[in-house]
C-alpha cells in the first residue's frame, strides 16, 4: 500500500528546512556547524529504491575528524582519502562540502591543466583525423599506433579528471558550488549521497572516432558527470547538469558527425541498483542518463531498480532516461522540450520495465507526443496519469503507450509488470508538476 500523500512540495520543504539554517561557528578546517548537520542528512524514509532495506545514510555517522571543507580537486582527493587510486575502497564514514569551484583539470599544485598536457606524445588530433578519415580508412574501427596513442591519452586524462569515491560518503555543496571537468566515479561504492552541486562540462580531450556505431559512424566519449556502477543505496539530489559555457552544439563536425566531447549526466550501470535521483535540474546536454549499458542478458537481470521524481529535463535531447532490464520508477518530472535535436524521452530497452507516471511533459514547436518513447528493443511500459503541453495547444492528459503505437511499429505492450511502492508521498497529478518542481529543483535550493 502506498504511504499516504503529505504532497509534493511539503516533503521539499521539510528537506529544506528540517535541519535549520542558523548561523553557528565553524570548526577548525571544517564547515560551519548549521551546515555540517544539513550535510549530515540521510534520505527519508521510503524515498524511492535507494531507502529499501537499510536505505541510504551516506556519511551520516562520520567522525569529526571525516567532517571536510574542500575547495579544490586536490582537497577533494585528501577527503576522500588521500590516494584518487585507491579511494574507491575507502569506507571509512565521510562529509565532505564543497566551497567554490573544484576543477578536475587542476594539477596538485593548482595550476589548470590542458588536454595538450595530458596527451600521449605520439597523439594528436589532426593526425588522428587524417588517418582514419573514412574515405581514407575506410569504415572500420581505427587500429594502429594513433589510436592506441589515443587510448594512452584517454587513460592519462582518467587518472586527472576522474575523482573515484568511496562507500559511505556523502558529498554536498554549499551555495555556488561547482565541480567541473570531472567524474564523480561511484564504483563499488554504496551508500554514497551526492547533493546540492552543480556538474559543469564533464569534457573528453580524446573522443573515438566509432564508424559502425549508426549508419554513418559517430564519435564517442567516455566521461559521465556521475557514473554509478556496482554500487548500491546512492542519493542523488539537488544538483545541476550542465555543460556550461562548452556545448556540444558548439562542437566542430568531422567526417560528417558531430565531435562529441560529452557523455551522460548520471549513468546507472554494471549491475549497480537501489539509486534514487530526485530534484536534480539537467539543462541544454545531449545523453543525460543510460540505465544499463549492454543489451548482453546476464548479471544485470534483477539489478538496475532506479527511482526518478521531481526533476527537470529542460532543452536536453535524449535518455530521459534509456533503461535496460531495471525496474524504474519515474513519476512528477517536468519535461520541458524543444530544439531541432530533440530525439526521444523514456527509452524502453531490453527487459527494461518502466513506470511512467504523473509527469508533465511541455513540448516546443516540431515535438509530438508519439516520439516521447522509443523502442531500444523492450516490450512494454507502463505509463498512466501523465500530461502534455504541446505547442499551440491546451494542456491535455496523454496516453503515451498509445501515441507512440498510433505511428510506430511493433506496439509496446503497456504493462511493465510491476507497481511501485518506495515513494515518500503520492504522486500529486501531472497539472500540479511544474508548480512542485519548479521552486525547488537544482543546486542552490539546499540552506547551505
Amino acid at each position: 500500500m502506498r504511504p499516504r500523500t503529505t504532497g509534493a512540495a511539503l516533503v521539499a520543504l521539510t528537506l529544506l528546512l528540517s535541519s535549520g539554517t542558523a548561523a553557528s561557528a565553524a570548526p577548525p578546517d571544517g564547515p560551519p556547524r548549521a551546515v555540517e548537520r544539513i550535510a549530515r542528512q540521510t534520505l527519508p524514509a521510503g524515498d524511492g529504491w535507494a531507502a529499501e532495506g537499510p536505505g541510504t545514510t551516506g556519511g551520516a555517522t562520520a567522525a569529526p575528524d571525516q567532517v571536510h571543507l574542500v575547495r579544490s580537486r586536490a582537497d577533494l582527493v585528501r577527503a576522500l582519502g588521500g590516494d584518487n587510486a585507491t579511494n574507491k575502497s575507502n569506507a571509512t564514514p565521510k562529509v565532505i562540502v564543497v566551497d567554490g569551484t573544484v576543477d578536475g583539470f587542476a594539477a596538485d599544485d593548482g595550476h589548470l591543466l590542458g588536454c595538450a598536457d595530458l596527451a600521449d606524445p605520439e597523439y594528436s588530433l589532426p593526425a588522428y583525423l587524417a588517418a582514419y578519415d573514412p574515405a581514407v580508412w575506410g569504415m572500420v574501427p581505427p587500429t594502429g599506433a594513433l589510436e592506441a596513442a589515443r587510448v594512452r591519452s584517454v587513460a592519462n586524462q582518467t587518472r586527472q579528471t576522474q575523482i573515484n569515491v568511496g562507500p559511505n560518503t556523502t558529498i554536498v555543496g554549499r551555495r555556488g558550488a561547482v565541480l567541473t571537468g570531472l567524474t564523480l566515479m561511484i564504483d563499488g561504492a554504496s551508500n554514497v549521497i551526492v547533493r546540492n552541486l552543480t556538474f559543469d562540462d564533464a569534457r573528453d580531450c580524446f573522443p573515438a572516432w566509432s564508424p559502425t556505431d549508426g549508419a554513418t559512424g559517430n564519435w564517442n566519449s567516455q566521461y559521465d558527470q556521475i557514473s554509478v556502477r556496482r554500487s548500491e543505496h546512492v542519493w542523488v539530489d539537488h544538483n545541476t547538469f550542465t555543460d556550461g559555457d562548452n556545448p556540444d552544439s558548439a562542437q566542430p563536425v568531422y567526417f560528417g558527425r558531430p565531435y562529441q566531447v560529452h557523455d551522460g549526466s548520471l549513468d546507472v550501470t554494471h549491475t549497480a541498483s537501489l539509486v534514487t535521483a530526485s530534484y536534480n535540474r539537467f539543462s541544454g546536454r545531449d545523453k543525460l542518463m543510460l540505465i544499463g549499458s549492454s543489451n548482453t542478458v546476464g548479471p544485470d537481470v534483477g539489478r538496475l531498480k532506479v527511482t526518478l521524481h521531481h526533476n527537470l529535463f529542460d532543452r536536453v535531447l535524449q535518455r530521459l532516461p534509456r533503461v535496460r532490464f531495471g525496474q524504474v520508477d519515474v513519476y512528477n518530472n517536468w519535461y520541458r522540450l524543444a530544439g531541432d535535436d530533440f530525439v526521444y524521452a523514456i527509452g524502453v530497452g531490453v527487459q527494461s520495465a518502466a513506470y511512467v507516471e504523473n509527469n508533465f511533459f511541455t513540448l516546443g514547436a516540431g515535438i509530438a507526443p508519439d516520439g516521447l518513447l522509443y523502442d531500444w528493443g523492450g516490450t512494454a511500459v507502463t505509463t498512466r496519469g501523465n500530461w502534455v503541453d504541446a505547442h499551440g495547444a491546451l494542456p491535455r492528459p496523454v496516453d503515451l503507450v498509445a501515441a507512440y503505437n498510433a505511428t510506430h511499429d511493433p506496439d509496446l505492450g503497456g504493462d511493465a509488470g510491476w507497481t511501485p511502492t518506495l515513494r515518500a508521498a503520492q504522486p500529486v497529478p501531472a497539472p500540479l508538476v511544474p508548480l512542485v518542481v519548479g521552486p525547488f529543483v537544482g543546486a542552490g535550493r539546499l540552506p547551505l
